[in-house]
C-alpha cells in the first residue's frame, strides 16, 4: 500500500486513517483488538484517537480508546510500525475546555501512560478554549517536542483566525508550528471547509486529515429513512434526511454500482482525490466494513464523477 507524506512533516501515513472513537464505545476491548489486528493486517497503520474518547458512552469518563490502543500496542509489540495521533483540550466531564500549558503538559503524560508509549507522532489541539494565549499553548508543545514526547502538532476544531494567530506566533517566537489541520469534511458537509479552510491550508502548506468523512455513517447508505436510526447515531445523522442528502445518496448509488464497490468506498475516494485532502479518517465496527477502505484505495473516480459528486 502506497503511503502519503503528511504535508511538510516528512512522516508517511496510510491513505486512510482509522478513527479510534469506536474503541471502548461501540466496540469493547476484545472486539477492538480484533479490529486493530485486521486494519494492521490490511496495511492501514495510521490511527487517530483523543484523550476524551469515548466519554459520551454510558459508564465512560474519557481515555478508554487510548487505553485499549495502548494495551494492543503493548501486546503486539508493533509501536514502531504505527503512526499514532491523539488530541488534547476537550477536558471531558470537567469545567470547560482547556489548552493552557499546565493542562496540556499533564494531559500529555496521561495520554502517554494510557497509550503505553514514550511518544505521540502527531498531537492535536482538539478544541479551543478561546482564552489561553496561542503562545502559551505552543510553548507547551515546544517543551513536549524537546523532550521527544511529541513529534508534530496539529489543530482540530480551531477557527481559521486562531490557527492563523498560532502560525504567526510560531514564526515570530520560534515556536512549533501547526502542520496539520483536522476539519469536518464530507460530501454533505462541504461549505465550511471549502470556504474557510482550504485557502488557509494551501497558503500555509498545511496537511489535512478529515473527520466525519462518511457523515457519521450516512454516506454508507445504511440509513435510508428515519426508521433506520436508533441510539447515538440518530442525532448525528437525521439532519441529512432532506432532498439534498437523499439526492447525494442516489448519486453515490449510481457511481458505486458502475464501479461495483460500496457507497462508502466512493465517498472516501472522493475525499482522497480532493486536492487539499491528505487523508480521510474513517472508523469501522465490523471487519466487512474494511472492504470499503480497500476498495477506495484501489479505485479511481473520473473527473466527471468527481464533479457529479461535488455538485
Amino acid at each position: 500500500m502506497v503511503k502519503k507524506p503528511l504535508g511538510s512533516t516528512g512522516l508517511e501515513i496510510a491513505p486512510i486513517v482509522f478513527g479510534g472513537n469506536v474503541f471502548g464505545w461501540t466496540l469493547d476491548e476484545k472486539e477492538s483488538f480484533r479490529m486493530l489486528d485486521k486494519i494492521f493486517e490490511k496495511g492501514f497503520t495510521s490511527i487517530d484517537t483523543a484523550d476524551s474518547y469515548s466519554h459520551w458512552a454510558r459508564g465512560n469518563s474519557g481515555g478508554e480508546s487510548e487505553t485499549i490502543i495502548g494495551k494492543w500496542l503493548k501486546e503486539r509489540g508493533n509501536r514502531k510500525e504505527i503512526f499514532l495521533a491523539t488530541k488534547v483540550g476537550s477536558n471531558p466531564g470537567k469545567e470547560g475546555r482547556d489548552i493552557s500549558k499546565k493542562y496540556i503538559l499533564k494531559a500529555a503524560e496521561d495520554s502517554l501512560r494510557r497509550l503505553q508509549t514514550d511518544h505521540i507522532d502527531l498531537y492535536f489541539t482538539h478544541w479551543d478554549d478561546e482564552k489561553t494565549p496561542v503562545e502559551e499553548t505552543l510553548e507547551a508543545y515546544e517543551q513536549l517536542i524537546k523532550q521527544g514526547k511529541v513529534g508534530h502538532i496539529g489543530a482540530s476544531n480551531l477557527s481559521p483566525e486562531r490557527i492563523l494567530a498560532s502560525l504567526k506566533a510560531a514564526n515570530q517566537n520560534n515556536l512549533p508550528k501547526y502542520e496539520v489541520i483536522q476539519p469536518e469534511y464530507n460530501l454533505v458537509e462541504k461549505d465550511k471547509f471549502e470556504g474557510d479552510y482550504i485557502p488557509l491550508a494551501e497558503e500555509n502548506n498545511l496537511a489535512v486529515m478529515t473527520y466525519f468523512s462518511l457523515a457519521s455513517g450516512f454516506l454508507t447508505g445504511k440509513y435510508r429513512k428515519k426508521e433506520d436510526l436508533e441510539g447515538a447515531r440518530e442525532e448525528m445523522v437525521k439532519k441529512y434526511f432532506n432532498e439534498k442528502g437523499l439526492n447525494k445518496l442516489k448519486t453515490l448509488d449510481e457511481i458505486s454500482k458502475a464501479h461495483q464497490v460500496s457507497n462508502a468506498a466512493v465517498a472516501l475516494r472522493w475525499l482522497m482525490q480532493r486536492p487539499a485532502v491528505t487523508a480521510p479518517i474513517a472508523s469501522a465496527t465490523k471487519e466487512s466494513h474494511l472492504d470499503a477502505f480497500e476498495e477506495a484505495v484501489n479505485m479511481k473516480l473520473s473527473s466527471q464523477e468527481m464533479d457529479r459528486l461535488s455538485e
